[in-house]
């Protein structure tokens, strides 16, 4: 839970400052033409020298790569598929570039780049590849140690591991790691 909150204050902050340093108008005398042919701008950064290439590439791949991590964190799941949760957050940076490459269509200064939608994409793909399954592995190995510790001292006190008081009904309900198992009455099906 205070994972969830801290990653989603986390990502509310990065957000904005993605947007007042994205979104902020530009006081020049001319702008350059919007780039709509994909690697395009790729390849003209190179060819500006390994330098400035390096320089201008870097940029967009950090700029949105945060959100690699933050999304994840966000939403708190540590047992997910890791494709899936590859999916998901890449298509998130995908959808968030391509909002502020919208957005910057109405901002004087600032001109359209479809090579930023793919840089920014590919950061965000490379910070959850890096980051988040190490990380989810982590926290479950962190949480399943706890969970062994308070087993192992339940277990202590009765001849059944896992075994606690009886319920009303004369079951002995499931106990484990993370508590008993709720049991719900059966309920028949209308006619």
């Amino acid at each position: 839970m205070v994972v969830r909150v801290v990653g989603f204050g986390l990502l509310l902050a990065h957000l904005l400052l993605v947007a007042w340093v994205t979104l902020r108008p530009r006081d020049v005398a001319w702008v350059t033409a919007p780039n709509l042919t994909p690697l395009a701008g790729i390849r003209a950064d190179l060819a500006l020298g390994p330098a400035e290439a390096v320089r201008r590439i870097g940029d967009g791949l950090l700029l949105l790569a945060p959100l690699g991590l933050l999304l994840p964190m966000a939403d708190g799941r540590l047992t997910v598929s890791p494709w899936a949760s590859l999916a998901r957050t890449t298509a998130a940076g995908a959808l968030v570039s391509l909002a502020i490459e919208l957005l910057q269509t109405a901002v004087p200064g600032q001109v359209v780049d479809v090579d930023s939608v793919l840089l920014n994409t590919t950061g965000v793909a490379l910070a959850h590849l890096l980051c988040v399954p190490a990380g989810r592995a982590r926290l479950r190995r962190g949480t399943r140690g706890g969970g062994r510790r308070s087993e192992g001292r339940a277990a202590g006190s009765s001849a059944t591991p896992g075994a606690g008081p009886a319920s009303s009904s004369g079951r002995t309900p499931r106990v484990s790691s993370q508590g008993a198992t709720p049991t719900i009455p059966r309920v028949g099906i209308a006619p």
